[in-house]
């Protein structure tokens, strides 16, 4: 399967995009999903995810198994508590095969196999600052390179942000405050902000996040081979990792113990 995201401003654009979807073969069990601000209810389960790092693509969302209601686009079937916002609904637009599939994690993480080429994890914390801004968030699971670009098309016809204009504009509503505190002992921002980006980013992934840089040096290495050793990138993990902390402590997700070793 292919992963393909959109982002939209209200919930009747993105259902006119899941009926474009729906035309060119895209619906059903495991095939859409739309995450939509609201909802409640408690028994957490994950929402499956592609460990595979992915241009353009963050942090596994926590599903919650509930009873939303009353959404504009179609049968919802679960929630999901997001960092900083609380609980969002996952909407099955086209078919109500995903409260099952949902459930079926939970108990013992049946779809997690099937789903290896889903959302790719280090995209999610995109979905999440989507979802605090109030938007809906459309992901189509595509089985073909051509699918796939159908149903990119399909988004975009419908009003959709793609992920890489959403990861954009996310960085730019943070970048001056980030460029302010590093230049603040006389040291040139935008000469290393690449490197400080990434390890920015590399701190809101599901598998990092909540970690201090020591705690997370192994996965870094590896997944940064390049830069993970240079002063720059962990000034930016480091900085990531408070930010994330800052969002999740609004909701209360984040134990002490969790903020005493993101500060190492």
């Amino acid at each position: 399967m292919i992963a393909v995201t959109g982002i939209f401003k209200s919930s009747a654009e993105a259902e006119r995009a899941a009926q474009r979807l729906k035309s060119i073969g895209i619906e059903g069990k495991h095939r859409l999903i739309t995450l939509t601000p609201g909802s409640t209810d408690r028994e957490i389960a994950k929402v499956p995810t592609s460990d595979t790092e992915q241009t353009g693509m963050g942090a596994a969302v926590i599903g919650v198994v509930g009873g939303a209601s009353g959404m504009a686009v179609g049968t919802a079937v679960t929630s999901l508590l997001v960092p900083g916002i609380g609980p969002v609904a996952a909407v099955g637009i086209l078919a109500s095969g995903l409260l099952g599939s949902l459930a079926g994690v939970a108990a013992g993480g049946a779809m997690e196999d099937s789903m290896t080429d889903g959302p790719a994890k280090d995209e999610m914390f995109l979905y999440e600052d989507a979802l605090r801004q109030g938007r809906t968030v459309v992901i189509a699971l595509a089985d073909s390179d051509e699918q796939a670009r159908k149903a990119r098309h399909a988004l975009m016809e419908s009003g959709a942000e793609s992920i890489d204009a959403a990861r954009k504009s996310w960085w730019i509503g943070l970048r001056d405050h980030e460029k302010d505190h590093y230049t603040a002992d006389g040291k040139d921002f935008d000469q290393v902000e690449p490197v400080y980006r990434q390890g920015f980013e590399a701190a809101q992934h599901p598998e990092t996040r909540g970690r201090s840089y020591e705690e997370a040096r192994e996965r870094l290495r590896q997944s940064y081979p390049k830069v993970w050793s240079e002063h720059s990138f962990r000034r930016g993990y480091e900085r990531g990792a408070d930010h994330f902390l800052k969002l999740a402590k609004r909701q209360g997700s984040v134990s002490e113990e969790q903020r005493r070793r993101s500060r190492g």
